[in-house]
């Protein structure tokens, strides 16, 4: 969140861009003043003017001042929060248009970079919403939404028990597997078609008891035996079962 109050800090061109081009929630656009001109920056001055947001030429020293993440490259930006959502809401829009939701639920993924990184690929294969608890789950803030590189602005992020998301879920006939080392079935060969949600368990644990127990099945990436490597990062993880989803639909249809 920005310093000082309540709006969006979103640091680098691509993710500012994004932003104005996704809806009209950017109010501010601050610029390094000595930045040289190119195309996105050009078209996200020609979005500002449109949309009615400020564009300020200020010091490179104020941004740096200014970040949080540490990778402005030259361009801050302040919005209104991004939109809250239900899954409810999510689901019954999706069932409205024909097709099968695709759901990613996050159980106690706290750092902000694997959050950022599951939403960027989320973006990139399709999926619906990632649900976060609403304890112990990484704020989508100015960190989550760099790494995301417009993801954030694409997939809505549902703030939900889990326990509440997955009893919605079953009511709304959607499958859910879990990914975890010791699954029942080889991530490959896990049916990711239909309706389906995939449940990723948190960096340090994997997945709770209770949250495994409600899963229609659980899904398992194979490691190399004699690794010292135990599991995979949960962002790359994800990544691996979101385009698997991608390729068998492809196959099918």
């Amino acid at each position: 969140m920005a310093k000082g109050g309540g709006e969006d800090q979103l640091e680098g061109r691509n993710v500012v861009l994004a932003a104005l081009t996704a809806s009209k929630r950017v109010k501010r656009v601050l610029v390094d003043d000595r930045a040289k001109p190119d195309d996105k920056l050009r078209t996200i001055r020609k979005l500002c003017s449109e949309q009615k947001a400020s564009f300020e030429f200020v010091p490179r020293g104020r941004l740096k001042e200014l970040s949080e993440t540490g990778v402005h490259n030259g361009v801050i930006a302040f919005a209104e929060p991004l939109p809250k959502h239900t899954l409810k809401e999510i689901l019954d829009a999706v069932d409205a248009t024909g097709r099968d939701p695709f759901i990613v639920l996050l159980d106690e993924v706290q750092y902000e970079h694997n959050l950022g990184a599951v939403l960027r690929s989320a973006a990139a294969s399709g999926v619906d919403a990632v649900v976060v608890p609403t304890r112990r789950g990484a704020p989508v803030g100015s960190v989550v939404q760099r790494v995301a590189m417009g993801g954030a602005e694409e997939v809505p992020v549902v703030r939900e028990g889990l326990n509440s998301a997955l009893a919605t879920l079953k009511r709304y006939a959607v499958k859910i597997v879990g990914a975890e080392a010791n699954g029942d079935v080889a991530w490959h060969e896990a049916d990711l078609t239909g309706r389906i949600a995939i449940v990723m368990g948190g960096e340090d644990r994997g997945l709770g008891p209770k949250v495994r127990s409600r899963c229609d099945q659980v899904a398992s990436i194979s490691l190399k035996p004699d690794t010292v490597v135990t599991s995979l990062n949960v962002s790359v993880a994800a990544g691996l079962l979101l385009f698997e989803r991608v390729r068998q639909l492809e196959v099918v249809g």
